[in-house]
């Protein structure tokens, strides 16, 4: 059974993080289907987080292809159902933050979000993938995807724009593409390291540098944990480039943000003291 775990296309979530991102939280999610660098799991329970404090640590806004089952309940605490989500999303509304859902535009639905601060309605039928562990047991299984009238949601109090807007299934997943051919641009013009002469021994500073990478292109989390770095600006390009390639080691590494800044903070120190 597929149930909850239809993914959403690469070209649609790109169209939409082109409208309305940058998208770094994905509030439904699994570890085989994450849109996001930062994600939710059934077990995670997105219905019990506080999707605003997670915001204003990583930047960005959080996107929503959220399940449409029944709601289900452990220990008396709602773990699905669209009315719950709906519920937990206007909540986290006040506290601050964009919420981005792709919705069924199922307007005669009890949970259909009436009091979302934008509605664009996308003209066409839009489908959904497979997820990847799906095989089908026979033929009468081969489903090839779900398909189904959409809209995007926007929950953002601070949104100063029209109530309703349409846009055109091809059209957005044209934005789509055209985002995935830059972010693929950019990634080409990443720098691979210089040969270098083998190392020479050097005295172990504290904290320890990670390896350089010569790089100018890095993931967005990269640049929004720079920025709350103090002291990082007044670095020159090459110390900034160096500190930015230890701090994507220590996001790779899933270190929580508040230990990145603080880490990355004494990196700037001992930089600072080199060149001194």
């Amino acid at each position: 059974e597929v149930g909850d775990q239809w993914r959403t296309p690469d070209l649609l979530f790109w169209g939409i993080n082109a409208m309305f991102g940058p998208l770094t939280l994905d509030l439904f999610a699994d570890d085989d289907n994450a849109k996001c660098p930062v994600w939710y799991t059934a077990d995670d329970n997105a219905l019990v987080q506080d999707w605003a404090e997670m915001l204003e640590s990583i930047g960005g806004a959080a996107f929503g292809n959220p399940p449409y089952s029944r709601s289900q309940y452990h220990e008396k605490q709602a773990i699905t159902g669209m009315t719950h989500i709906m519920d937990h999303t206007m909540e986290m509304r006040e506290k601050g933050g964009r919420y981005v859902f792709l919705v069924k535009a199922a307007t005669s639905e009890t949970w259909w979000p009436e009091d979302a601060d934008h509605i664009m309605f996308i003209r066409g039928r839009i489908g959904f993938d497979l997820p990847v562990w799906f095989v089908p047991a026979d033929d009468k299984q081969k489903t090839t995807g779900a398909f189904f009238a959409g809209a995007i949601a926007i929950f953002d109090k601070s949104w100063r724009g029209e109530r309703f807007s349409y846009i055109s299934r091809t059209e957005l997943e044209e934005k789509g593409k055209a985002f995935m051919s830059l972010v693929e641009f950019a990634a080409g013009k990443v720098q691979p390291p210089a040969t270098t002469a083998p190392e020479q021994e050097e005295p172990i500073i504290a904290p320890a540098v990670l390896p350089y990478v010569d790089s100018r292109i890095w993931p967005l989390e990269v640049g929004l944990v720079f920025n709350q770095v103090e002291g990082a600006d007044s670095l020159d390009a090459s110390q900034q480039n160096k500190l930015k390639a230890n701090i994507n080691q220590l996001w790779l590494e899933r270190m929580p943000t508040s230990e990145i800044i603080t880490t990355a903070g004494g990196l700037v120190s001992s930089m600072r003291r080199e060149v001194a």
